[in-house]
């Protein structure tokens, strides 16, 4: 399931953000990639143990957790604090996997890579290139949106950001581990979900509703690792 989640951040907050990033250390972003992805890596990235990164990630997680779309579609278990990266001149990041577990920095809990999500910094006629390219198996997507929407596609997924030939393209990304491991019954849990609050909304009376949340919340105990 590829879905961009709308308005995120707010337009003052976006531009907190870029205000926080314009005085903040940039470092080499090969530092949080696996070997292999290394290679292929061309950018710049905000220390994870920076002031500027934890302030922006826990603005981030807190606009995630009374984001509705969000909590129905990723039901997170655990969300790795939100990274920050810059591509300009030409920086690029070639095609790979992400990691499938990764070490929360300071702790020694670990997360499994169940979803992968990119929060756009900035619009996107403020600079050229830099798409989010990801595979899927109902083809290529290529993703550029709006500052302050994001994007939550499984991690299983290949995918690669297009060269950027023109300005700067500001982004947060992290990785969540999901209460539902799998992306199949992730999405049909979402259907279900979203089916019930259009069916609420047309007719909240509807007998059929007691049922259809019944299933759901079945279904979610029955699949759900806590």
């Amino acid at each position: 399931m590829l879905l961009p989640i709308p308005d995120v951040l707010t337009r003052d907050q976006v531009n907190e953000c870029r205000k926080i990033m314009q005085d903040a250390p940039w470092i080499d972003g090969k530092v949080t990639a696996g070997h292999q992805s290394a290679k292929a890596k061309h950018n710049l990235q905000l220390a994870e143990s920076s002031d500027a990164a934890h302030y922006m990630g826990e603005m981030i997680t807190t606009a995630l957790a009374t984001n509705l779309l969000f909590m129905a579609a990723a039901l997170p278990g655990k969300i790795f604090p939100p990274l920050f990266n810059c591509y300009q001149g030409g920086q690029s990041f070639g095609t790979h996997v992400d990691n499938a577990i990764r070490r929360i920095p300071g702790t020694p809990e670990r997360i499994r890579t169940d979803l992968s999500c990119t929060l756009f910094l900035s619009d996107p006629d403020e600079y050229e290139g830099g798409e989010l390219v990801v595979e899927d198996t109902y083809g290529t997507h290529q993703v550029k949106l709006p500052a302050g929407h994001m994007i939550l596609y499984p991690s299983t997924s290949l995918h690669h950001v297009t060269a950027v030939t023109r300005g700067a393209r500001l982004a947060s990304f992290f990785w969540l581990q999901s209460m539902i491991r799998q992306d199949s019954r992730r999405s049909l849990l979402f259907d279900l979900d979203m089916s019930i609050q259009q069916l609420t909304q047309a007719t909240p009376e509807h007998p059929a509703l007691i049922q259809l949340t019944g299933v759901y919340h079945n279904l979610l105990r029955e699949w759900a690792e806590v």
